[in-house]
């Protein structure tokens, strides 16, 4: 599968783009066990033409994670176009994504993100004039439609790829859905099968198995799988799905992921005492509040009985010397082999 001159292989896995954890940090762990391609917290458009300083860091990347897309989003043709191109003349991504598909009200309550899908002209309008204003492979995340009433995306498909897209990424959820239910791959299928379609269709919505991203390869014809909240606690998915489709390496023990655990914790707290100077305990808690989705959904915790206390106290500790002292606690306890 090519992304413009990027190639990734059979069967390639990437990162989606997610608010408040796609972070560096993060995409450097999850590209180190396997992700093909990473993406950034999406960027608003608005914001970056404005130069706000929290938008702009979004755009730092390092080249140990590249291929990295930048994923922006907004409801205006000028700022969208502006933004692609500060985006490439700054960050010199290897993709810029359009986000058509964020659900949240903040975004798409405001016409931005899957609220495109209510202005399918617009949407066109953005994708064609980003497409002609840079040089960087130009790619798109949508959802199947605004509600089950309008499920566009079989003609949306082939109208975003006569825009110039060379890739298409479809959650396979409507925006009313947002994250519930479950997502329906059938319309994907649908999709990638159009003879007319030749760009790249990447699939993404509750893929959390090796065996459910073999199914989605294997079924739907898929060129590439998009994972996105099964990553949260779990880094290590990326490799855990490769070794099930390539009958690769052994696979990694409850001890060693508590390990990259342990050190998404650190890279976090670095992260931020490099962002934000001095305090030291004030980087440490931030760096720890930063941590705690992933400790409260990783599943090396799950199905261990009487764990909830120690859940409460590893999701209350305030400092990086309490925290590794109630996870070595787990280590000793629950996982020497």
């Amino acid at each position: 599968m090519n992304i413009g001159n990027i190639q990734f292989g059979d069967r390639p896995l990437f990162l989606a783009p997610m608010e408040d954890v796609t972070d560096i940090g993060f995409r450097q762990l999850c590209k180190r066990f396997g992700a093909a391609m990473v993406y950034t917290e999406f960027v608003s458009a608005e914001a970056l033409v404005r130069s706000v300083k929290s938008t702009i860091s979004k755009l730092t990347i390092d080249d140990a994670e590249r291929p990295v897309g930048i994923q922006i989003y907004g409801r205006d043709v000028p700022q969208m176009v502006e933004a692609a191109q500060i985006v490439e003349e700054q960050a010199h991504p290897d993709v810029i994504d359009l986000n058509f598909g964020c659900p949240v009200k903040k975004v798409a309550g405001k016409g931005a993100g899957a609220g495109m899908l209510q202005n399918i002209p617009l949407l066109l309008d953005i994708t064609r004039e980003v497409v002609k204003a840079v040089k960087t492979p130009v790619t798109v995340k949508t959802r199947l439609g605004w509600n089950k009433e309008q499920l566009v995306i079989t003609t949306l498909a082939e109208q975003l790829q006569d825009c110039g897209i060379q890739a298409l990424t479809i959650h396979g959820r409507t925006r009313s859905q947002m994250y519930t239910g479950e997502a329906d791959w059938s319309l994907i299928g649908e999709v990638k099968a159009n003879p007319r379609i030749h760009i790249p269709i990447i699939g993404n919505g509750d893929i959390t198995t090796p065996e459910q991203a073999k199914q989605a390869f294997e079924r739907y014809g898929v060129d590439a799988v998009m994972i996105g909240r099964a990553t949260f606690g779990r880094p290590w998915i990326f490799q855990e799905i490769r070794d099930y489709l390539d009958e690769g390496q052994r696979p990694l023990t409850n001890s060693e992921k508590l390990d990259i655990l342990i050190e998404q914790l650190h890279i976090n707290i670095e992260r931020i005492h490099a962002i934000k100077g001095k305090d030291i305990s004030e980087n440490e808690y931030r760096g720890i509040l930063h941590t705690r989705r992933h400790l409260a959904a990783t599943p090396i915790f799950k199905g261990i009985p009487d764990f909830r206390q120690t859940r409460i106290a590893m999701l209350r500790a305030n400092t990086l010397e309490e925290l590794e002292g109630i996870l070595s606690h787990c280590r000793e306890k629950y996982f020497e082999e």
